[in-house]
């Protein structure tokens, strides 16, 4: 088992949410670092991170104590720390499969490399998409997966299939011993409890957001309803006439 799955029972307690504020802390305490500054606050990263600095100490809290009271964190020596927690001491060997306009744009995309993920590979079933050259990476077809897997050894494999193929090819990553899939089909699959899946479903995002705007509006609305007409609402029995809350 290979350092990427290999969670330990610590792991697995913690929530996606917390580890993508992780993700957040770790990005602004890199542009921290470029600009210079030495130490930084639970305050001052729960601003730039949209939220408070009691969910700040206690993010960091799962893995252990960090900063000193009065004082802050250490910026270069809290960034060593959460690479070190979100695994990003090493190089990750990643597959692309499916290599349309989304898998084509990720195996191009530089900014995994810079972050310690290599696509080594990048499969496609199209003839027409067989033999392209993605920014050095040339597509294969997919029968050549399971032999491939068996002398690189990723450790990731990026699923971006249509829909109806997406299970049958989650099956063949998993027969070539791949461990970790991030999924880009708009669909749910089965897979073995020892293969962790992550699921980026961009429509489901836009549905977030549209769902803030929805509510913020409406809150606003509310907001700015002048008191004789909030009485009279609550007189005919509508409320208070506070919104949902937005989901920032």
């Amino acid at each position: 088992m290979n350092e990427f799955t290999s969670a330990s029972v610590l792991v697995k307690r913690i929530a996606d949410s917390t580890v993508r504020r992780l993700s957040l802390y770790l990005r602004f305490l890199e542009d921290f670092e470029r600009r210079g500054l030495q130490t930084i606050s639970s305050e001052e990263l729960a601003q730039q991170g949209g939220t408070t600095s009691a969910q700040v100490r206690k993010d960091l809290s799962f893995f252990g104590s960090f900063g000193k009271r009065g004082l802050g964190y250490s910026v270069p020596e809290l960034a060593a720390r959460l690479r070190e927690i979100l695994g990003l001491g090493r190089q990750w060997r990643v597959f692309i499969v499916g290599t349309g306009k989304i898998g084509a744009a990720l195996a191009q995309y530089r900014g995994f490399r810079q972050r310690g993920f290599n696509v080594v590979g990048a499969y496609d079933k199209d003839p027409q998409l067989v033999g392209q050259d993605l920014d050095g990476i040339i597509v294969k077809d997919i029968d050549m997966l399971e032999r491939d897997a068996a002398r690189e050894h990723p450790d990731i494999a990026v699923l971006a299939v249509p829909a109806e193929n997406a299970q049958a090819v989650a099956d063949r990553i998993v027969r070539a011993g791949i461990k970790a899939i991030l999924n880009f089909a708009p669909v749910q699959f089965t897979v073995p409890p020892d293969v962790t899946v992550k699921t980026v479903n961009m429509a489901m995002e836009l549905e977030g957001l549209s769902f803030s705007l929805t509510n913020r509006d409406a809150h606003g609305a509310a907001a700015e309803s002048p008191p004789a007409a909030q009485s009279e609402r609550r007189a005919a029995g509508q409320g208070t006439g506070r919104g949902p809350r937005s989901s920032r």
